[in-house]
């Protein structure tokens, strides 16, 4: 984790809400740090939080077990996500720790793919069900880093975003996190600048 992620009181309850408009795994955990450039809003303050995150994302129906040493752990694993994506959008090669902090998280056993009535869903190995959740984000990670995707990592041109994102548009020129969103605020801004403009 961040040393000066804000943390507990001083968090606005908004900056609390994940989101999840990254369109990878991966990169969605890395956004469970909020304004990363400005408040730096802490998400996953407590092991309840990173269980919720489990299930909002998708990823897990089930309730997993998450500990102290657990959350310290899937932040690690966060921040090295984090500064890998960086590395990879600068086109250098990333930190030897980080990549090891990836690699290690994802030797553990992942969740376990199972079909039912045609569908996949994923469930906890008997044990270490904890490791097992993290070790299917680093391996998202893995997967991301290393496949032809990595090129189409992004951050939103929002400056009021910066999210991590995966830019799926066929020309591969998406500037916002989501059209809907941070595109429609800064064109709508855009538009405001344009008639302030014509009016003075």
């Amino acid at each position: 984790m961040e040393a000066d992620a804000t943390q507990g009181g001083d968090v606005p309850v908004e900056e609390l809400r994940f989101n999840f408009r990254s369109g990878r795994l991966c990169l969605a955990f890395v956004a469970t740090v909020g304004e990363r450039w400005r408040g730096n809003y802490e998400r996953l303050q407590e092991p309840a939080d990173l269980k919720r995150w489990y299930r909002e994302c998708g990823l897990l129906d089930e309730p997993v077990t998450v500990t102290p040493t657990g959350l310290d752990a899937a932040r690690t694993l966060r921040e090295a996500i984090y500064r890998v994506a960086h590395a990879v959008m600068a086109g250098r090669p990333a930190a030897v720790q980080d990549e090891a902090t990836i690699t290690m998280a994802a030797a553990a056993q992942a969740l376990i793919p199972v079909l039912h009535e045609g569908a996949s869903r994923l469930t906890l190995p008997a044990d270490g069900g904890e490791q097992a959740a993290l070790s299917t984000v680093a391996r998202d990670a893995i997967d991301l880093f290393a496949g032809t995707l990595a090129g189409r990592i992004r951050e939103c041109a929002s400056p009021e975003c910066a999210l991590l994102f995966v830019d799926t548009s066929r020309p591969g020129r998406r500037r916002w996190c989501s059209s809907a969103a941070c595109g429609s605020k800064d064109r709508s801004a855009a538009y405001r600048r344009r008639q302030a403009g014509r009016d003075s």
